[in-house]
């Protein structure tokens, strides 16, 4: 990721001239990318999610998994077709302010990401936290899982707090560690049903709640599931630090997606065979229940709440840091209060974002849990999915408005040519449109519950409450206007 005060130079244009500053290295090849994007896309969505799922649209709970799937790869074509187009690690607000120059619609989609990272990572926390109290069979109900969740948050952040490298072969091993957790799942479950001892005839079955209908269901479950799918759009941030992008992000972005609905396919298909449907729905730990109903006589479900823990604790971790860097990125160019930009002398970690993020989220929990109780987990995920749906629906739209612009040059290009003369990806005839329609519809009140839009709307109100206090302060104290300076340094 790009980091402000690098020194880059710039043409006239404000394009990142090669060669005239310090520039990010670029180590990752085809193998590491793959391996990021996979690790990036498991994780708390299908550990966490499996069971609600399966309660909105019944046994058949890879259906909206598979039409996730496919939304998220319309999605995903715009965005290769844009991050060839301009390799800067910015990402969704690069695009958007590219696309319109619309400063206040930059900083709407920029805090949505914001937000959907503290989503993401409260979602965690919360699972986290149920899957401890399994662990260590502790019965210390909803006011222990809030307790841990928001302890856990306060440890991420004394982790930020003291600085995190991103280290590429350590996630290469988490990975792993969520690949074994989910393929120990699809063994039991195939092993179970080798046995005959599951109901294979669950799988094709469609059941909704009393006066839903079966699209209507099946669209709410689309849009839950597609917290599962999310995370390849983080591949986008790793652009500046690929070997050759416009040549490997295309088909190593698919390939990942590919691999991961394949496994959650199976993940999907094993659990309610093995497991009752409403058993699945009600359980806080669904993958869980299929651990100890498939394989009562071995102790893995000893250690699998651990698995747990370990597989989604990467996923908060690196959501927080990507919140809380964004935060500061906002605040150093004072499209937020300066103050969120100061940083910790000495470790140099953006102490005012990530104490006021965690405090965000740490409200996060508290709220929602006092309002859906036990349904805390799936109202965050999905909120995390509505506020990404509205993220992806301005970049499927934004690809379209950039269609004929040229792309950016990169390292080795020749900047008086533009990059003009090198191949980038193109998504399909009207993928885009296909992509901005289909991420709207998943947007509407038919596929979300009425607490995300709660939960979504008081976190930008949030934002937008800070932009306009500074941009209050700017106009009459400062006499200048709140813009951004660099988008391209956002993720700094």
């Amino acid at each position: 990721m790009s980091a402000p005060g690098t020194g880059e130079g710039k043409t006239a244009s404000g394009v990142p001239q090669s060669g005239s500053g310090p520039q990010l290295k670029r180590v990752m090849g085809t193998r590491l990318l793959l391996l990021f994007i996979i690790g990036d896309i498991l994780g708390t969505g299908v550990y966490a999610l499996t069971g609600r799922i399966a309660g909105e649209i019944g046994g058949a709970a890879w259906a909206p998994i598979l039409i996730a799937f496919a939304v998220a790869t319309i999605t995903a074509l715009s965005y290769l077709e844009l991050v060839t187009k301009y390799p800067q690690a910015a990402g969704a607000a690069l695009y958007t302010h590219k696309a319109f120059g619309i400063h206040f619609v930059t900083f709407l989609v920029t805090f949505a990401v914001l937000c959907s990272g503290i989503t993401s990572a409260s979602t965690a926390a919360k699972f986290l936290a149920e899957n401890f109290l399994v662990g260590f069979g502790l019965g210390w109900g909803q006011f222990g899982v809030t307790a841990i969740a928001v302890g856990f948050m306060v440890l991420l952040a004394l982790i930020n707090l003291r600085g995190v490298g991103e280290s590429i072969k350590f996630n290469v091993f988490l990975t792993v560690v969520e690949l074994t957790g989910l393929l120990i799942v699809i063994g039991i479950g195939f092993w179970a049903m080798g046995q005959g001892n599951v109901d294979f005839s669950r799988t094709v079955v469609f059941e909704t709640e009393s006066g839903k209908s079966i699209f209507l269901a099946l669209t709410a479950a689309t849009s839950l599931a597609f917290f599962s799918m999310v995370g390849f759009e983080d591949s986008v941030n790793m652009a500046e630090e690929t070997r050759d992008p416009a040549r490997i992000f295309p088909k190593v972005m698919l390939t990942g997606l590919g691999i991961t609905v394949f496994i959650y396919l199976l993940v999907s298909v094993a659990a309610v065979a093995v497991v009752p449907v409403g058993q699945l729905a009600e359980s806080q730990t669904p993958l869980l229940e299929v651990v100890q109903a498939g394989a009562p006589d071995f102790p893995i479900d000893v250690f699998y709440p651990f698995l747990s823990i370990f597989a989604v604790a990467n996923t908060a971790l690196i959501n927080m840091l990507m919140a809380s860097r964004l935060l500061y990125g906002m605040s150093k160019q004072e499209v937020l209060p300066r103050p969120l930009a100061l940083v910790l002398p000495g470790r140099r970690t953006p102490w005012a974002s990530i104490v006021f993020t965690t405090l965000i989220a740490v409200g996060v929990i508290v709220l929602v849990t006092n309002a859906m109780g036990p349904d805390t987990v799936s109202a965050l995920g999905g909120t995390t999915a509505l506020l990404l749906l509205c993220v992806f629906t301005v970049v499927n739209v934004a690809c379209l408005v950039l269609r004929k612009s040229p792309p950016d040059p990169v390292e080795g290009e020749d900047v008086e040519d533009g990059g003009a003369g090198r191949k980038t990806f193109r998504s399909p005839g009207i993928m885009p449109w296909i992509g901005a329609l289909s991420c709207a519809f998943l947007v509407g009140p038919w596929a979300q519950d009425p607490i995300e839009y709660s939960i979504a709307g008081i976190l930008l109100a949030i934002g937008v409450v800070l932009w306009f206090f500074t941009w209050l302060w700017n106009r009459g104290v400062k006499a200048k206007r709140t813009r951004f300076t660099d988008p391209e340094e956002l993720h700094g």
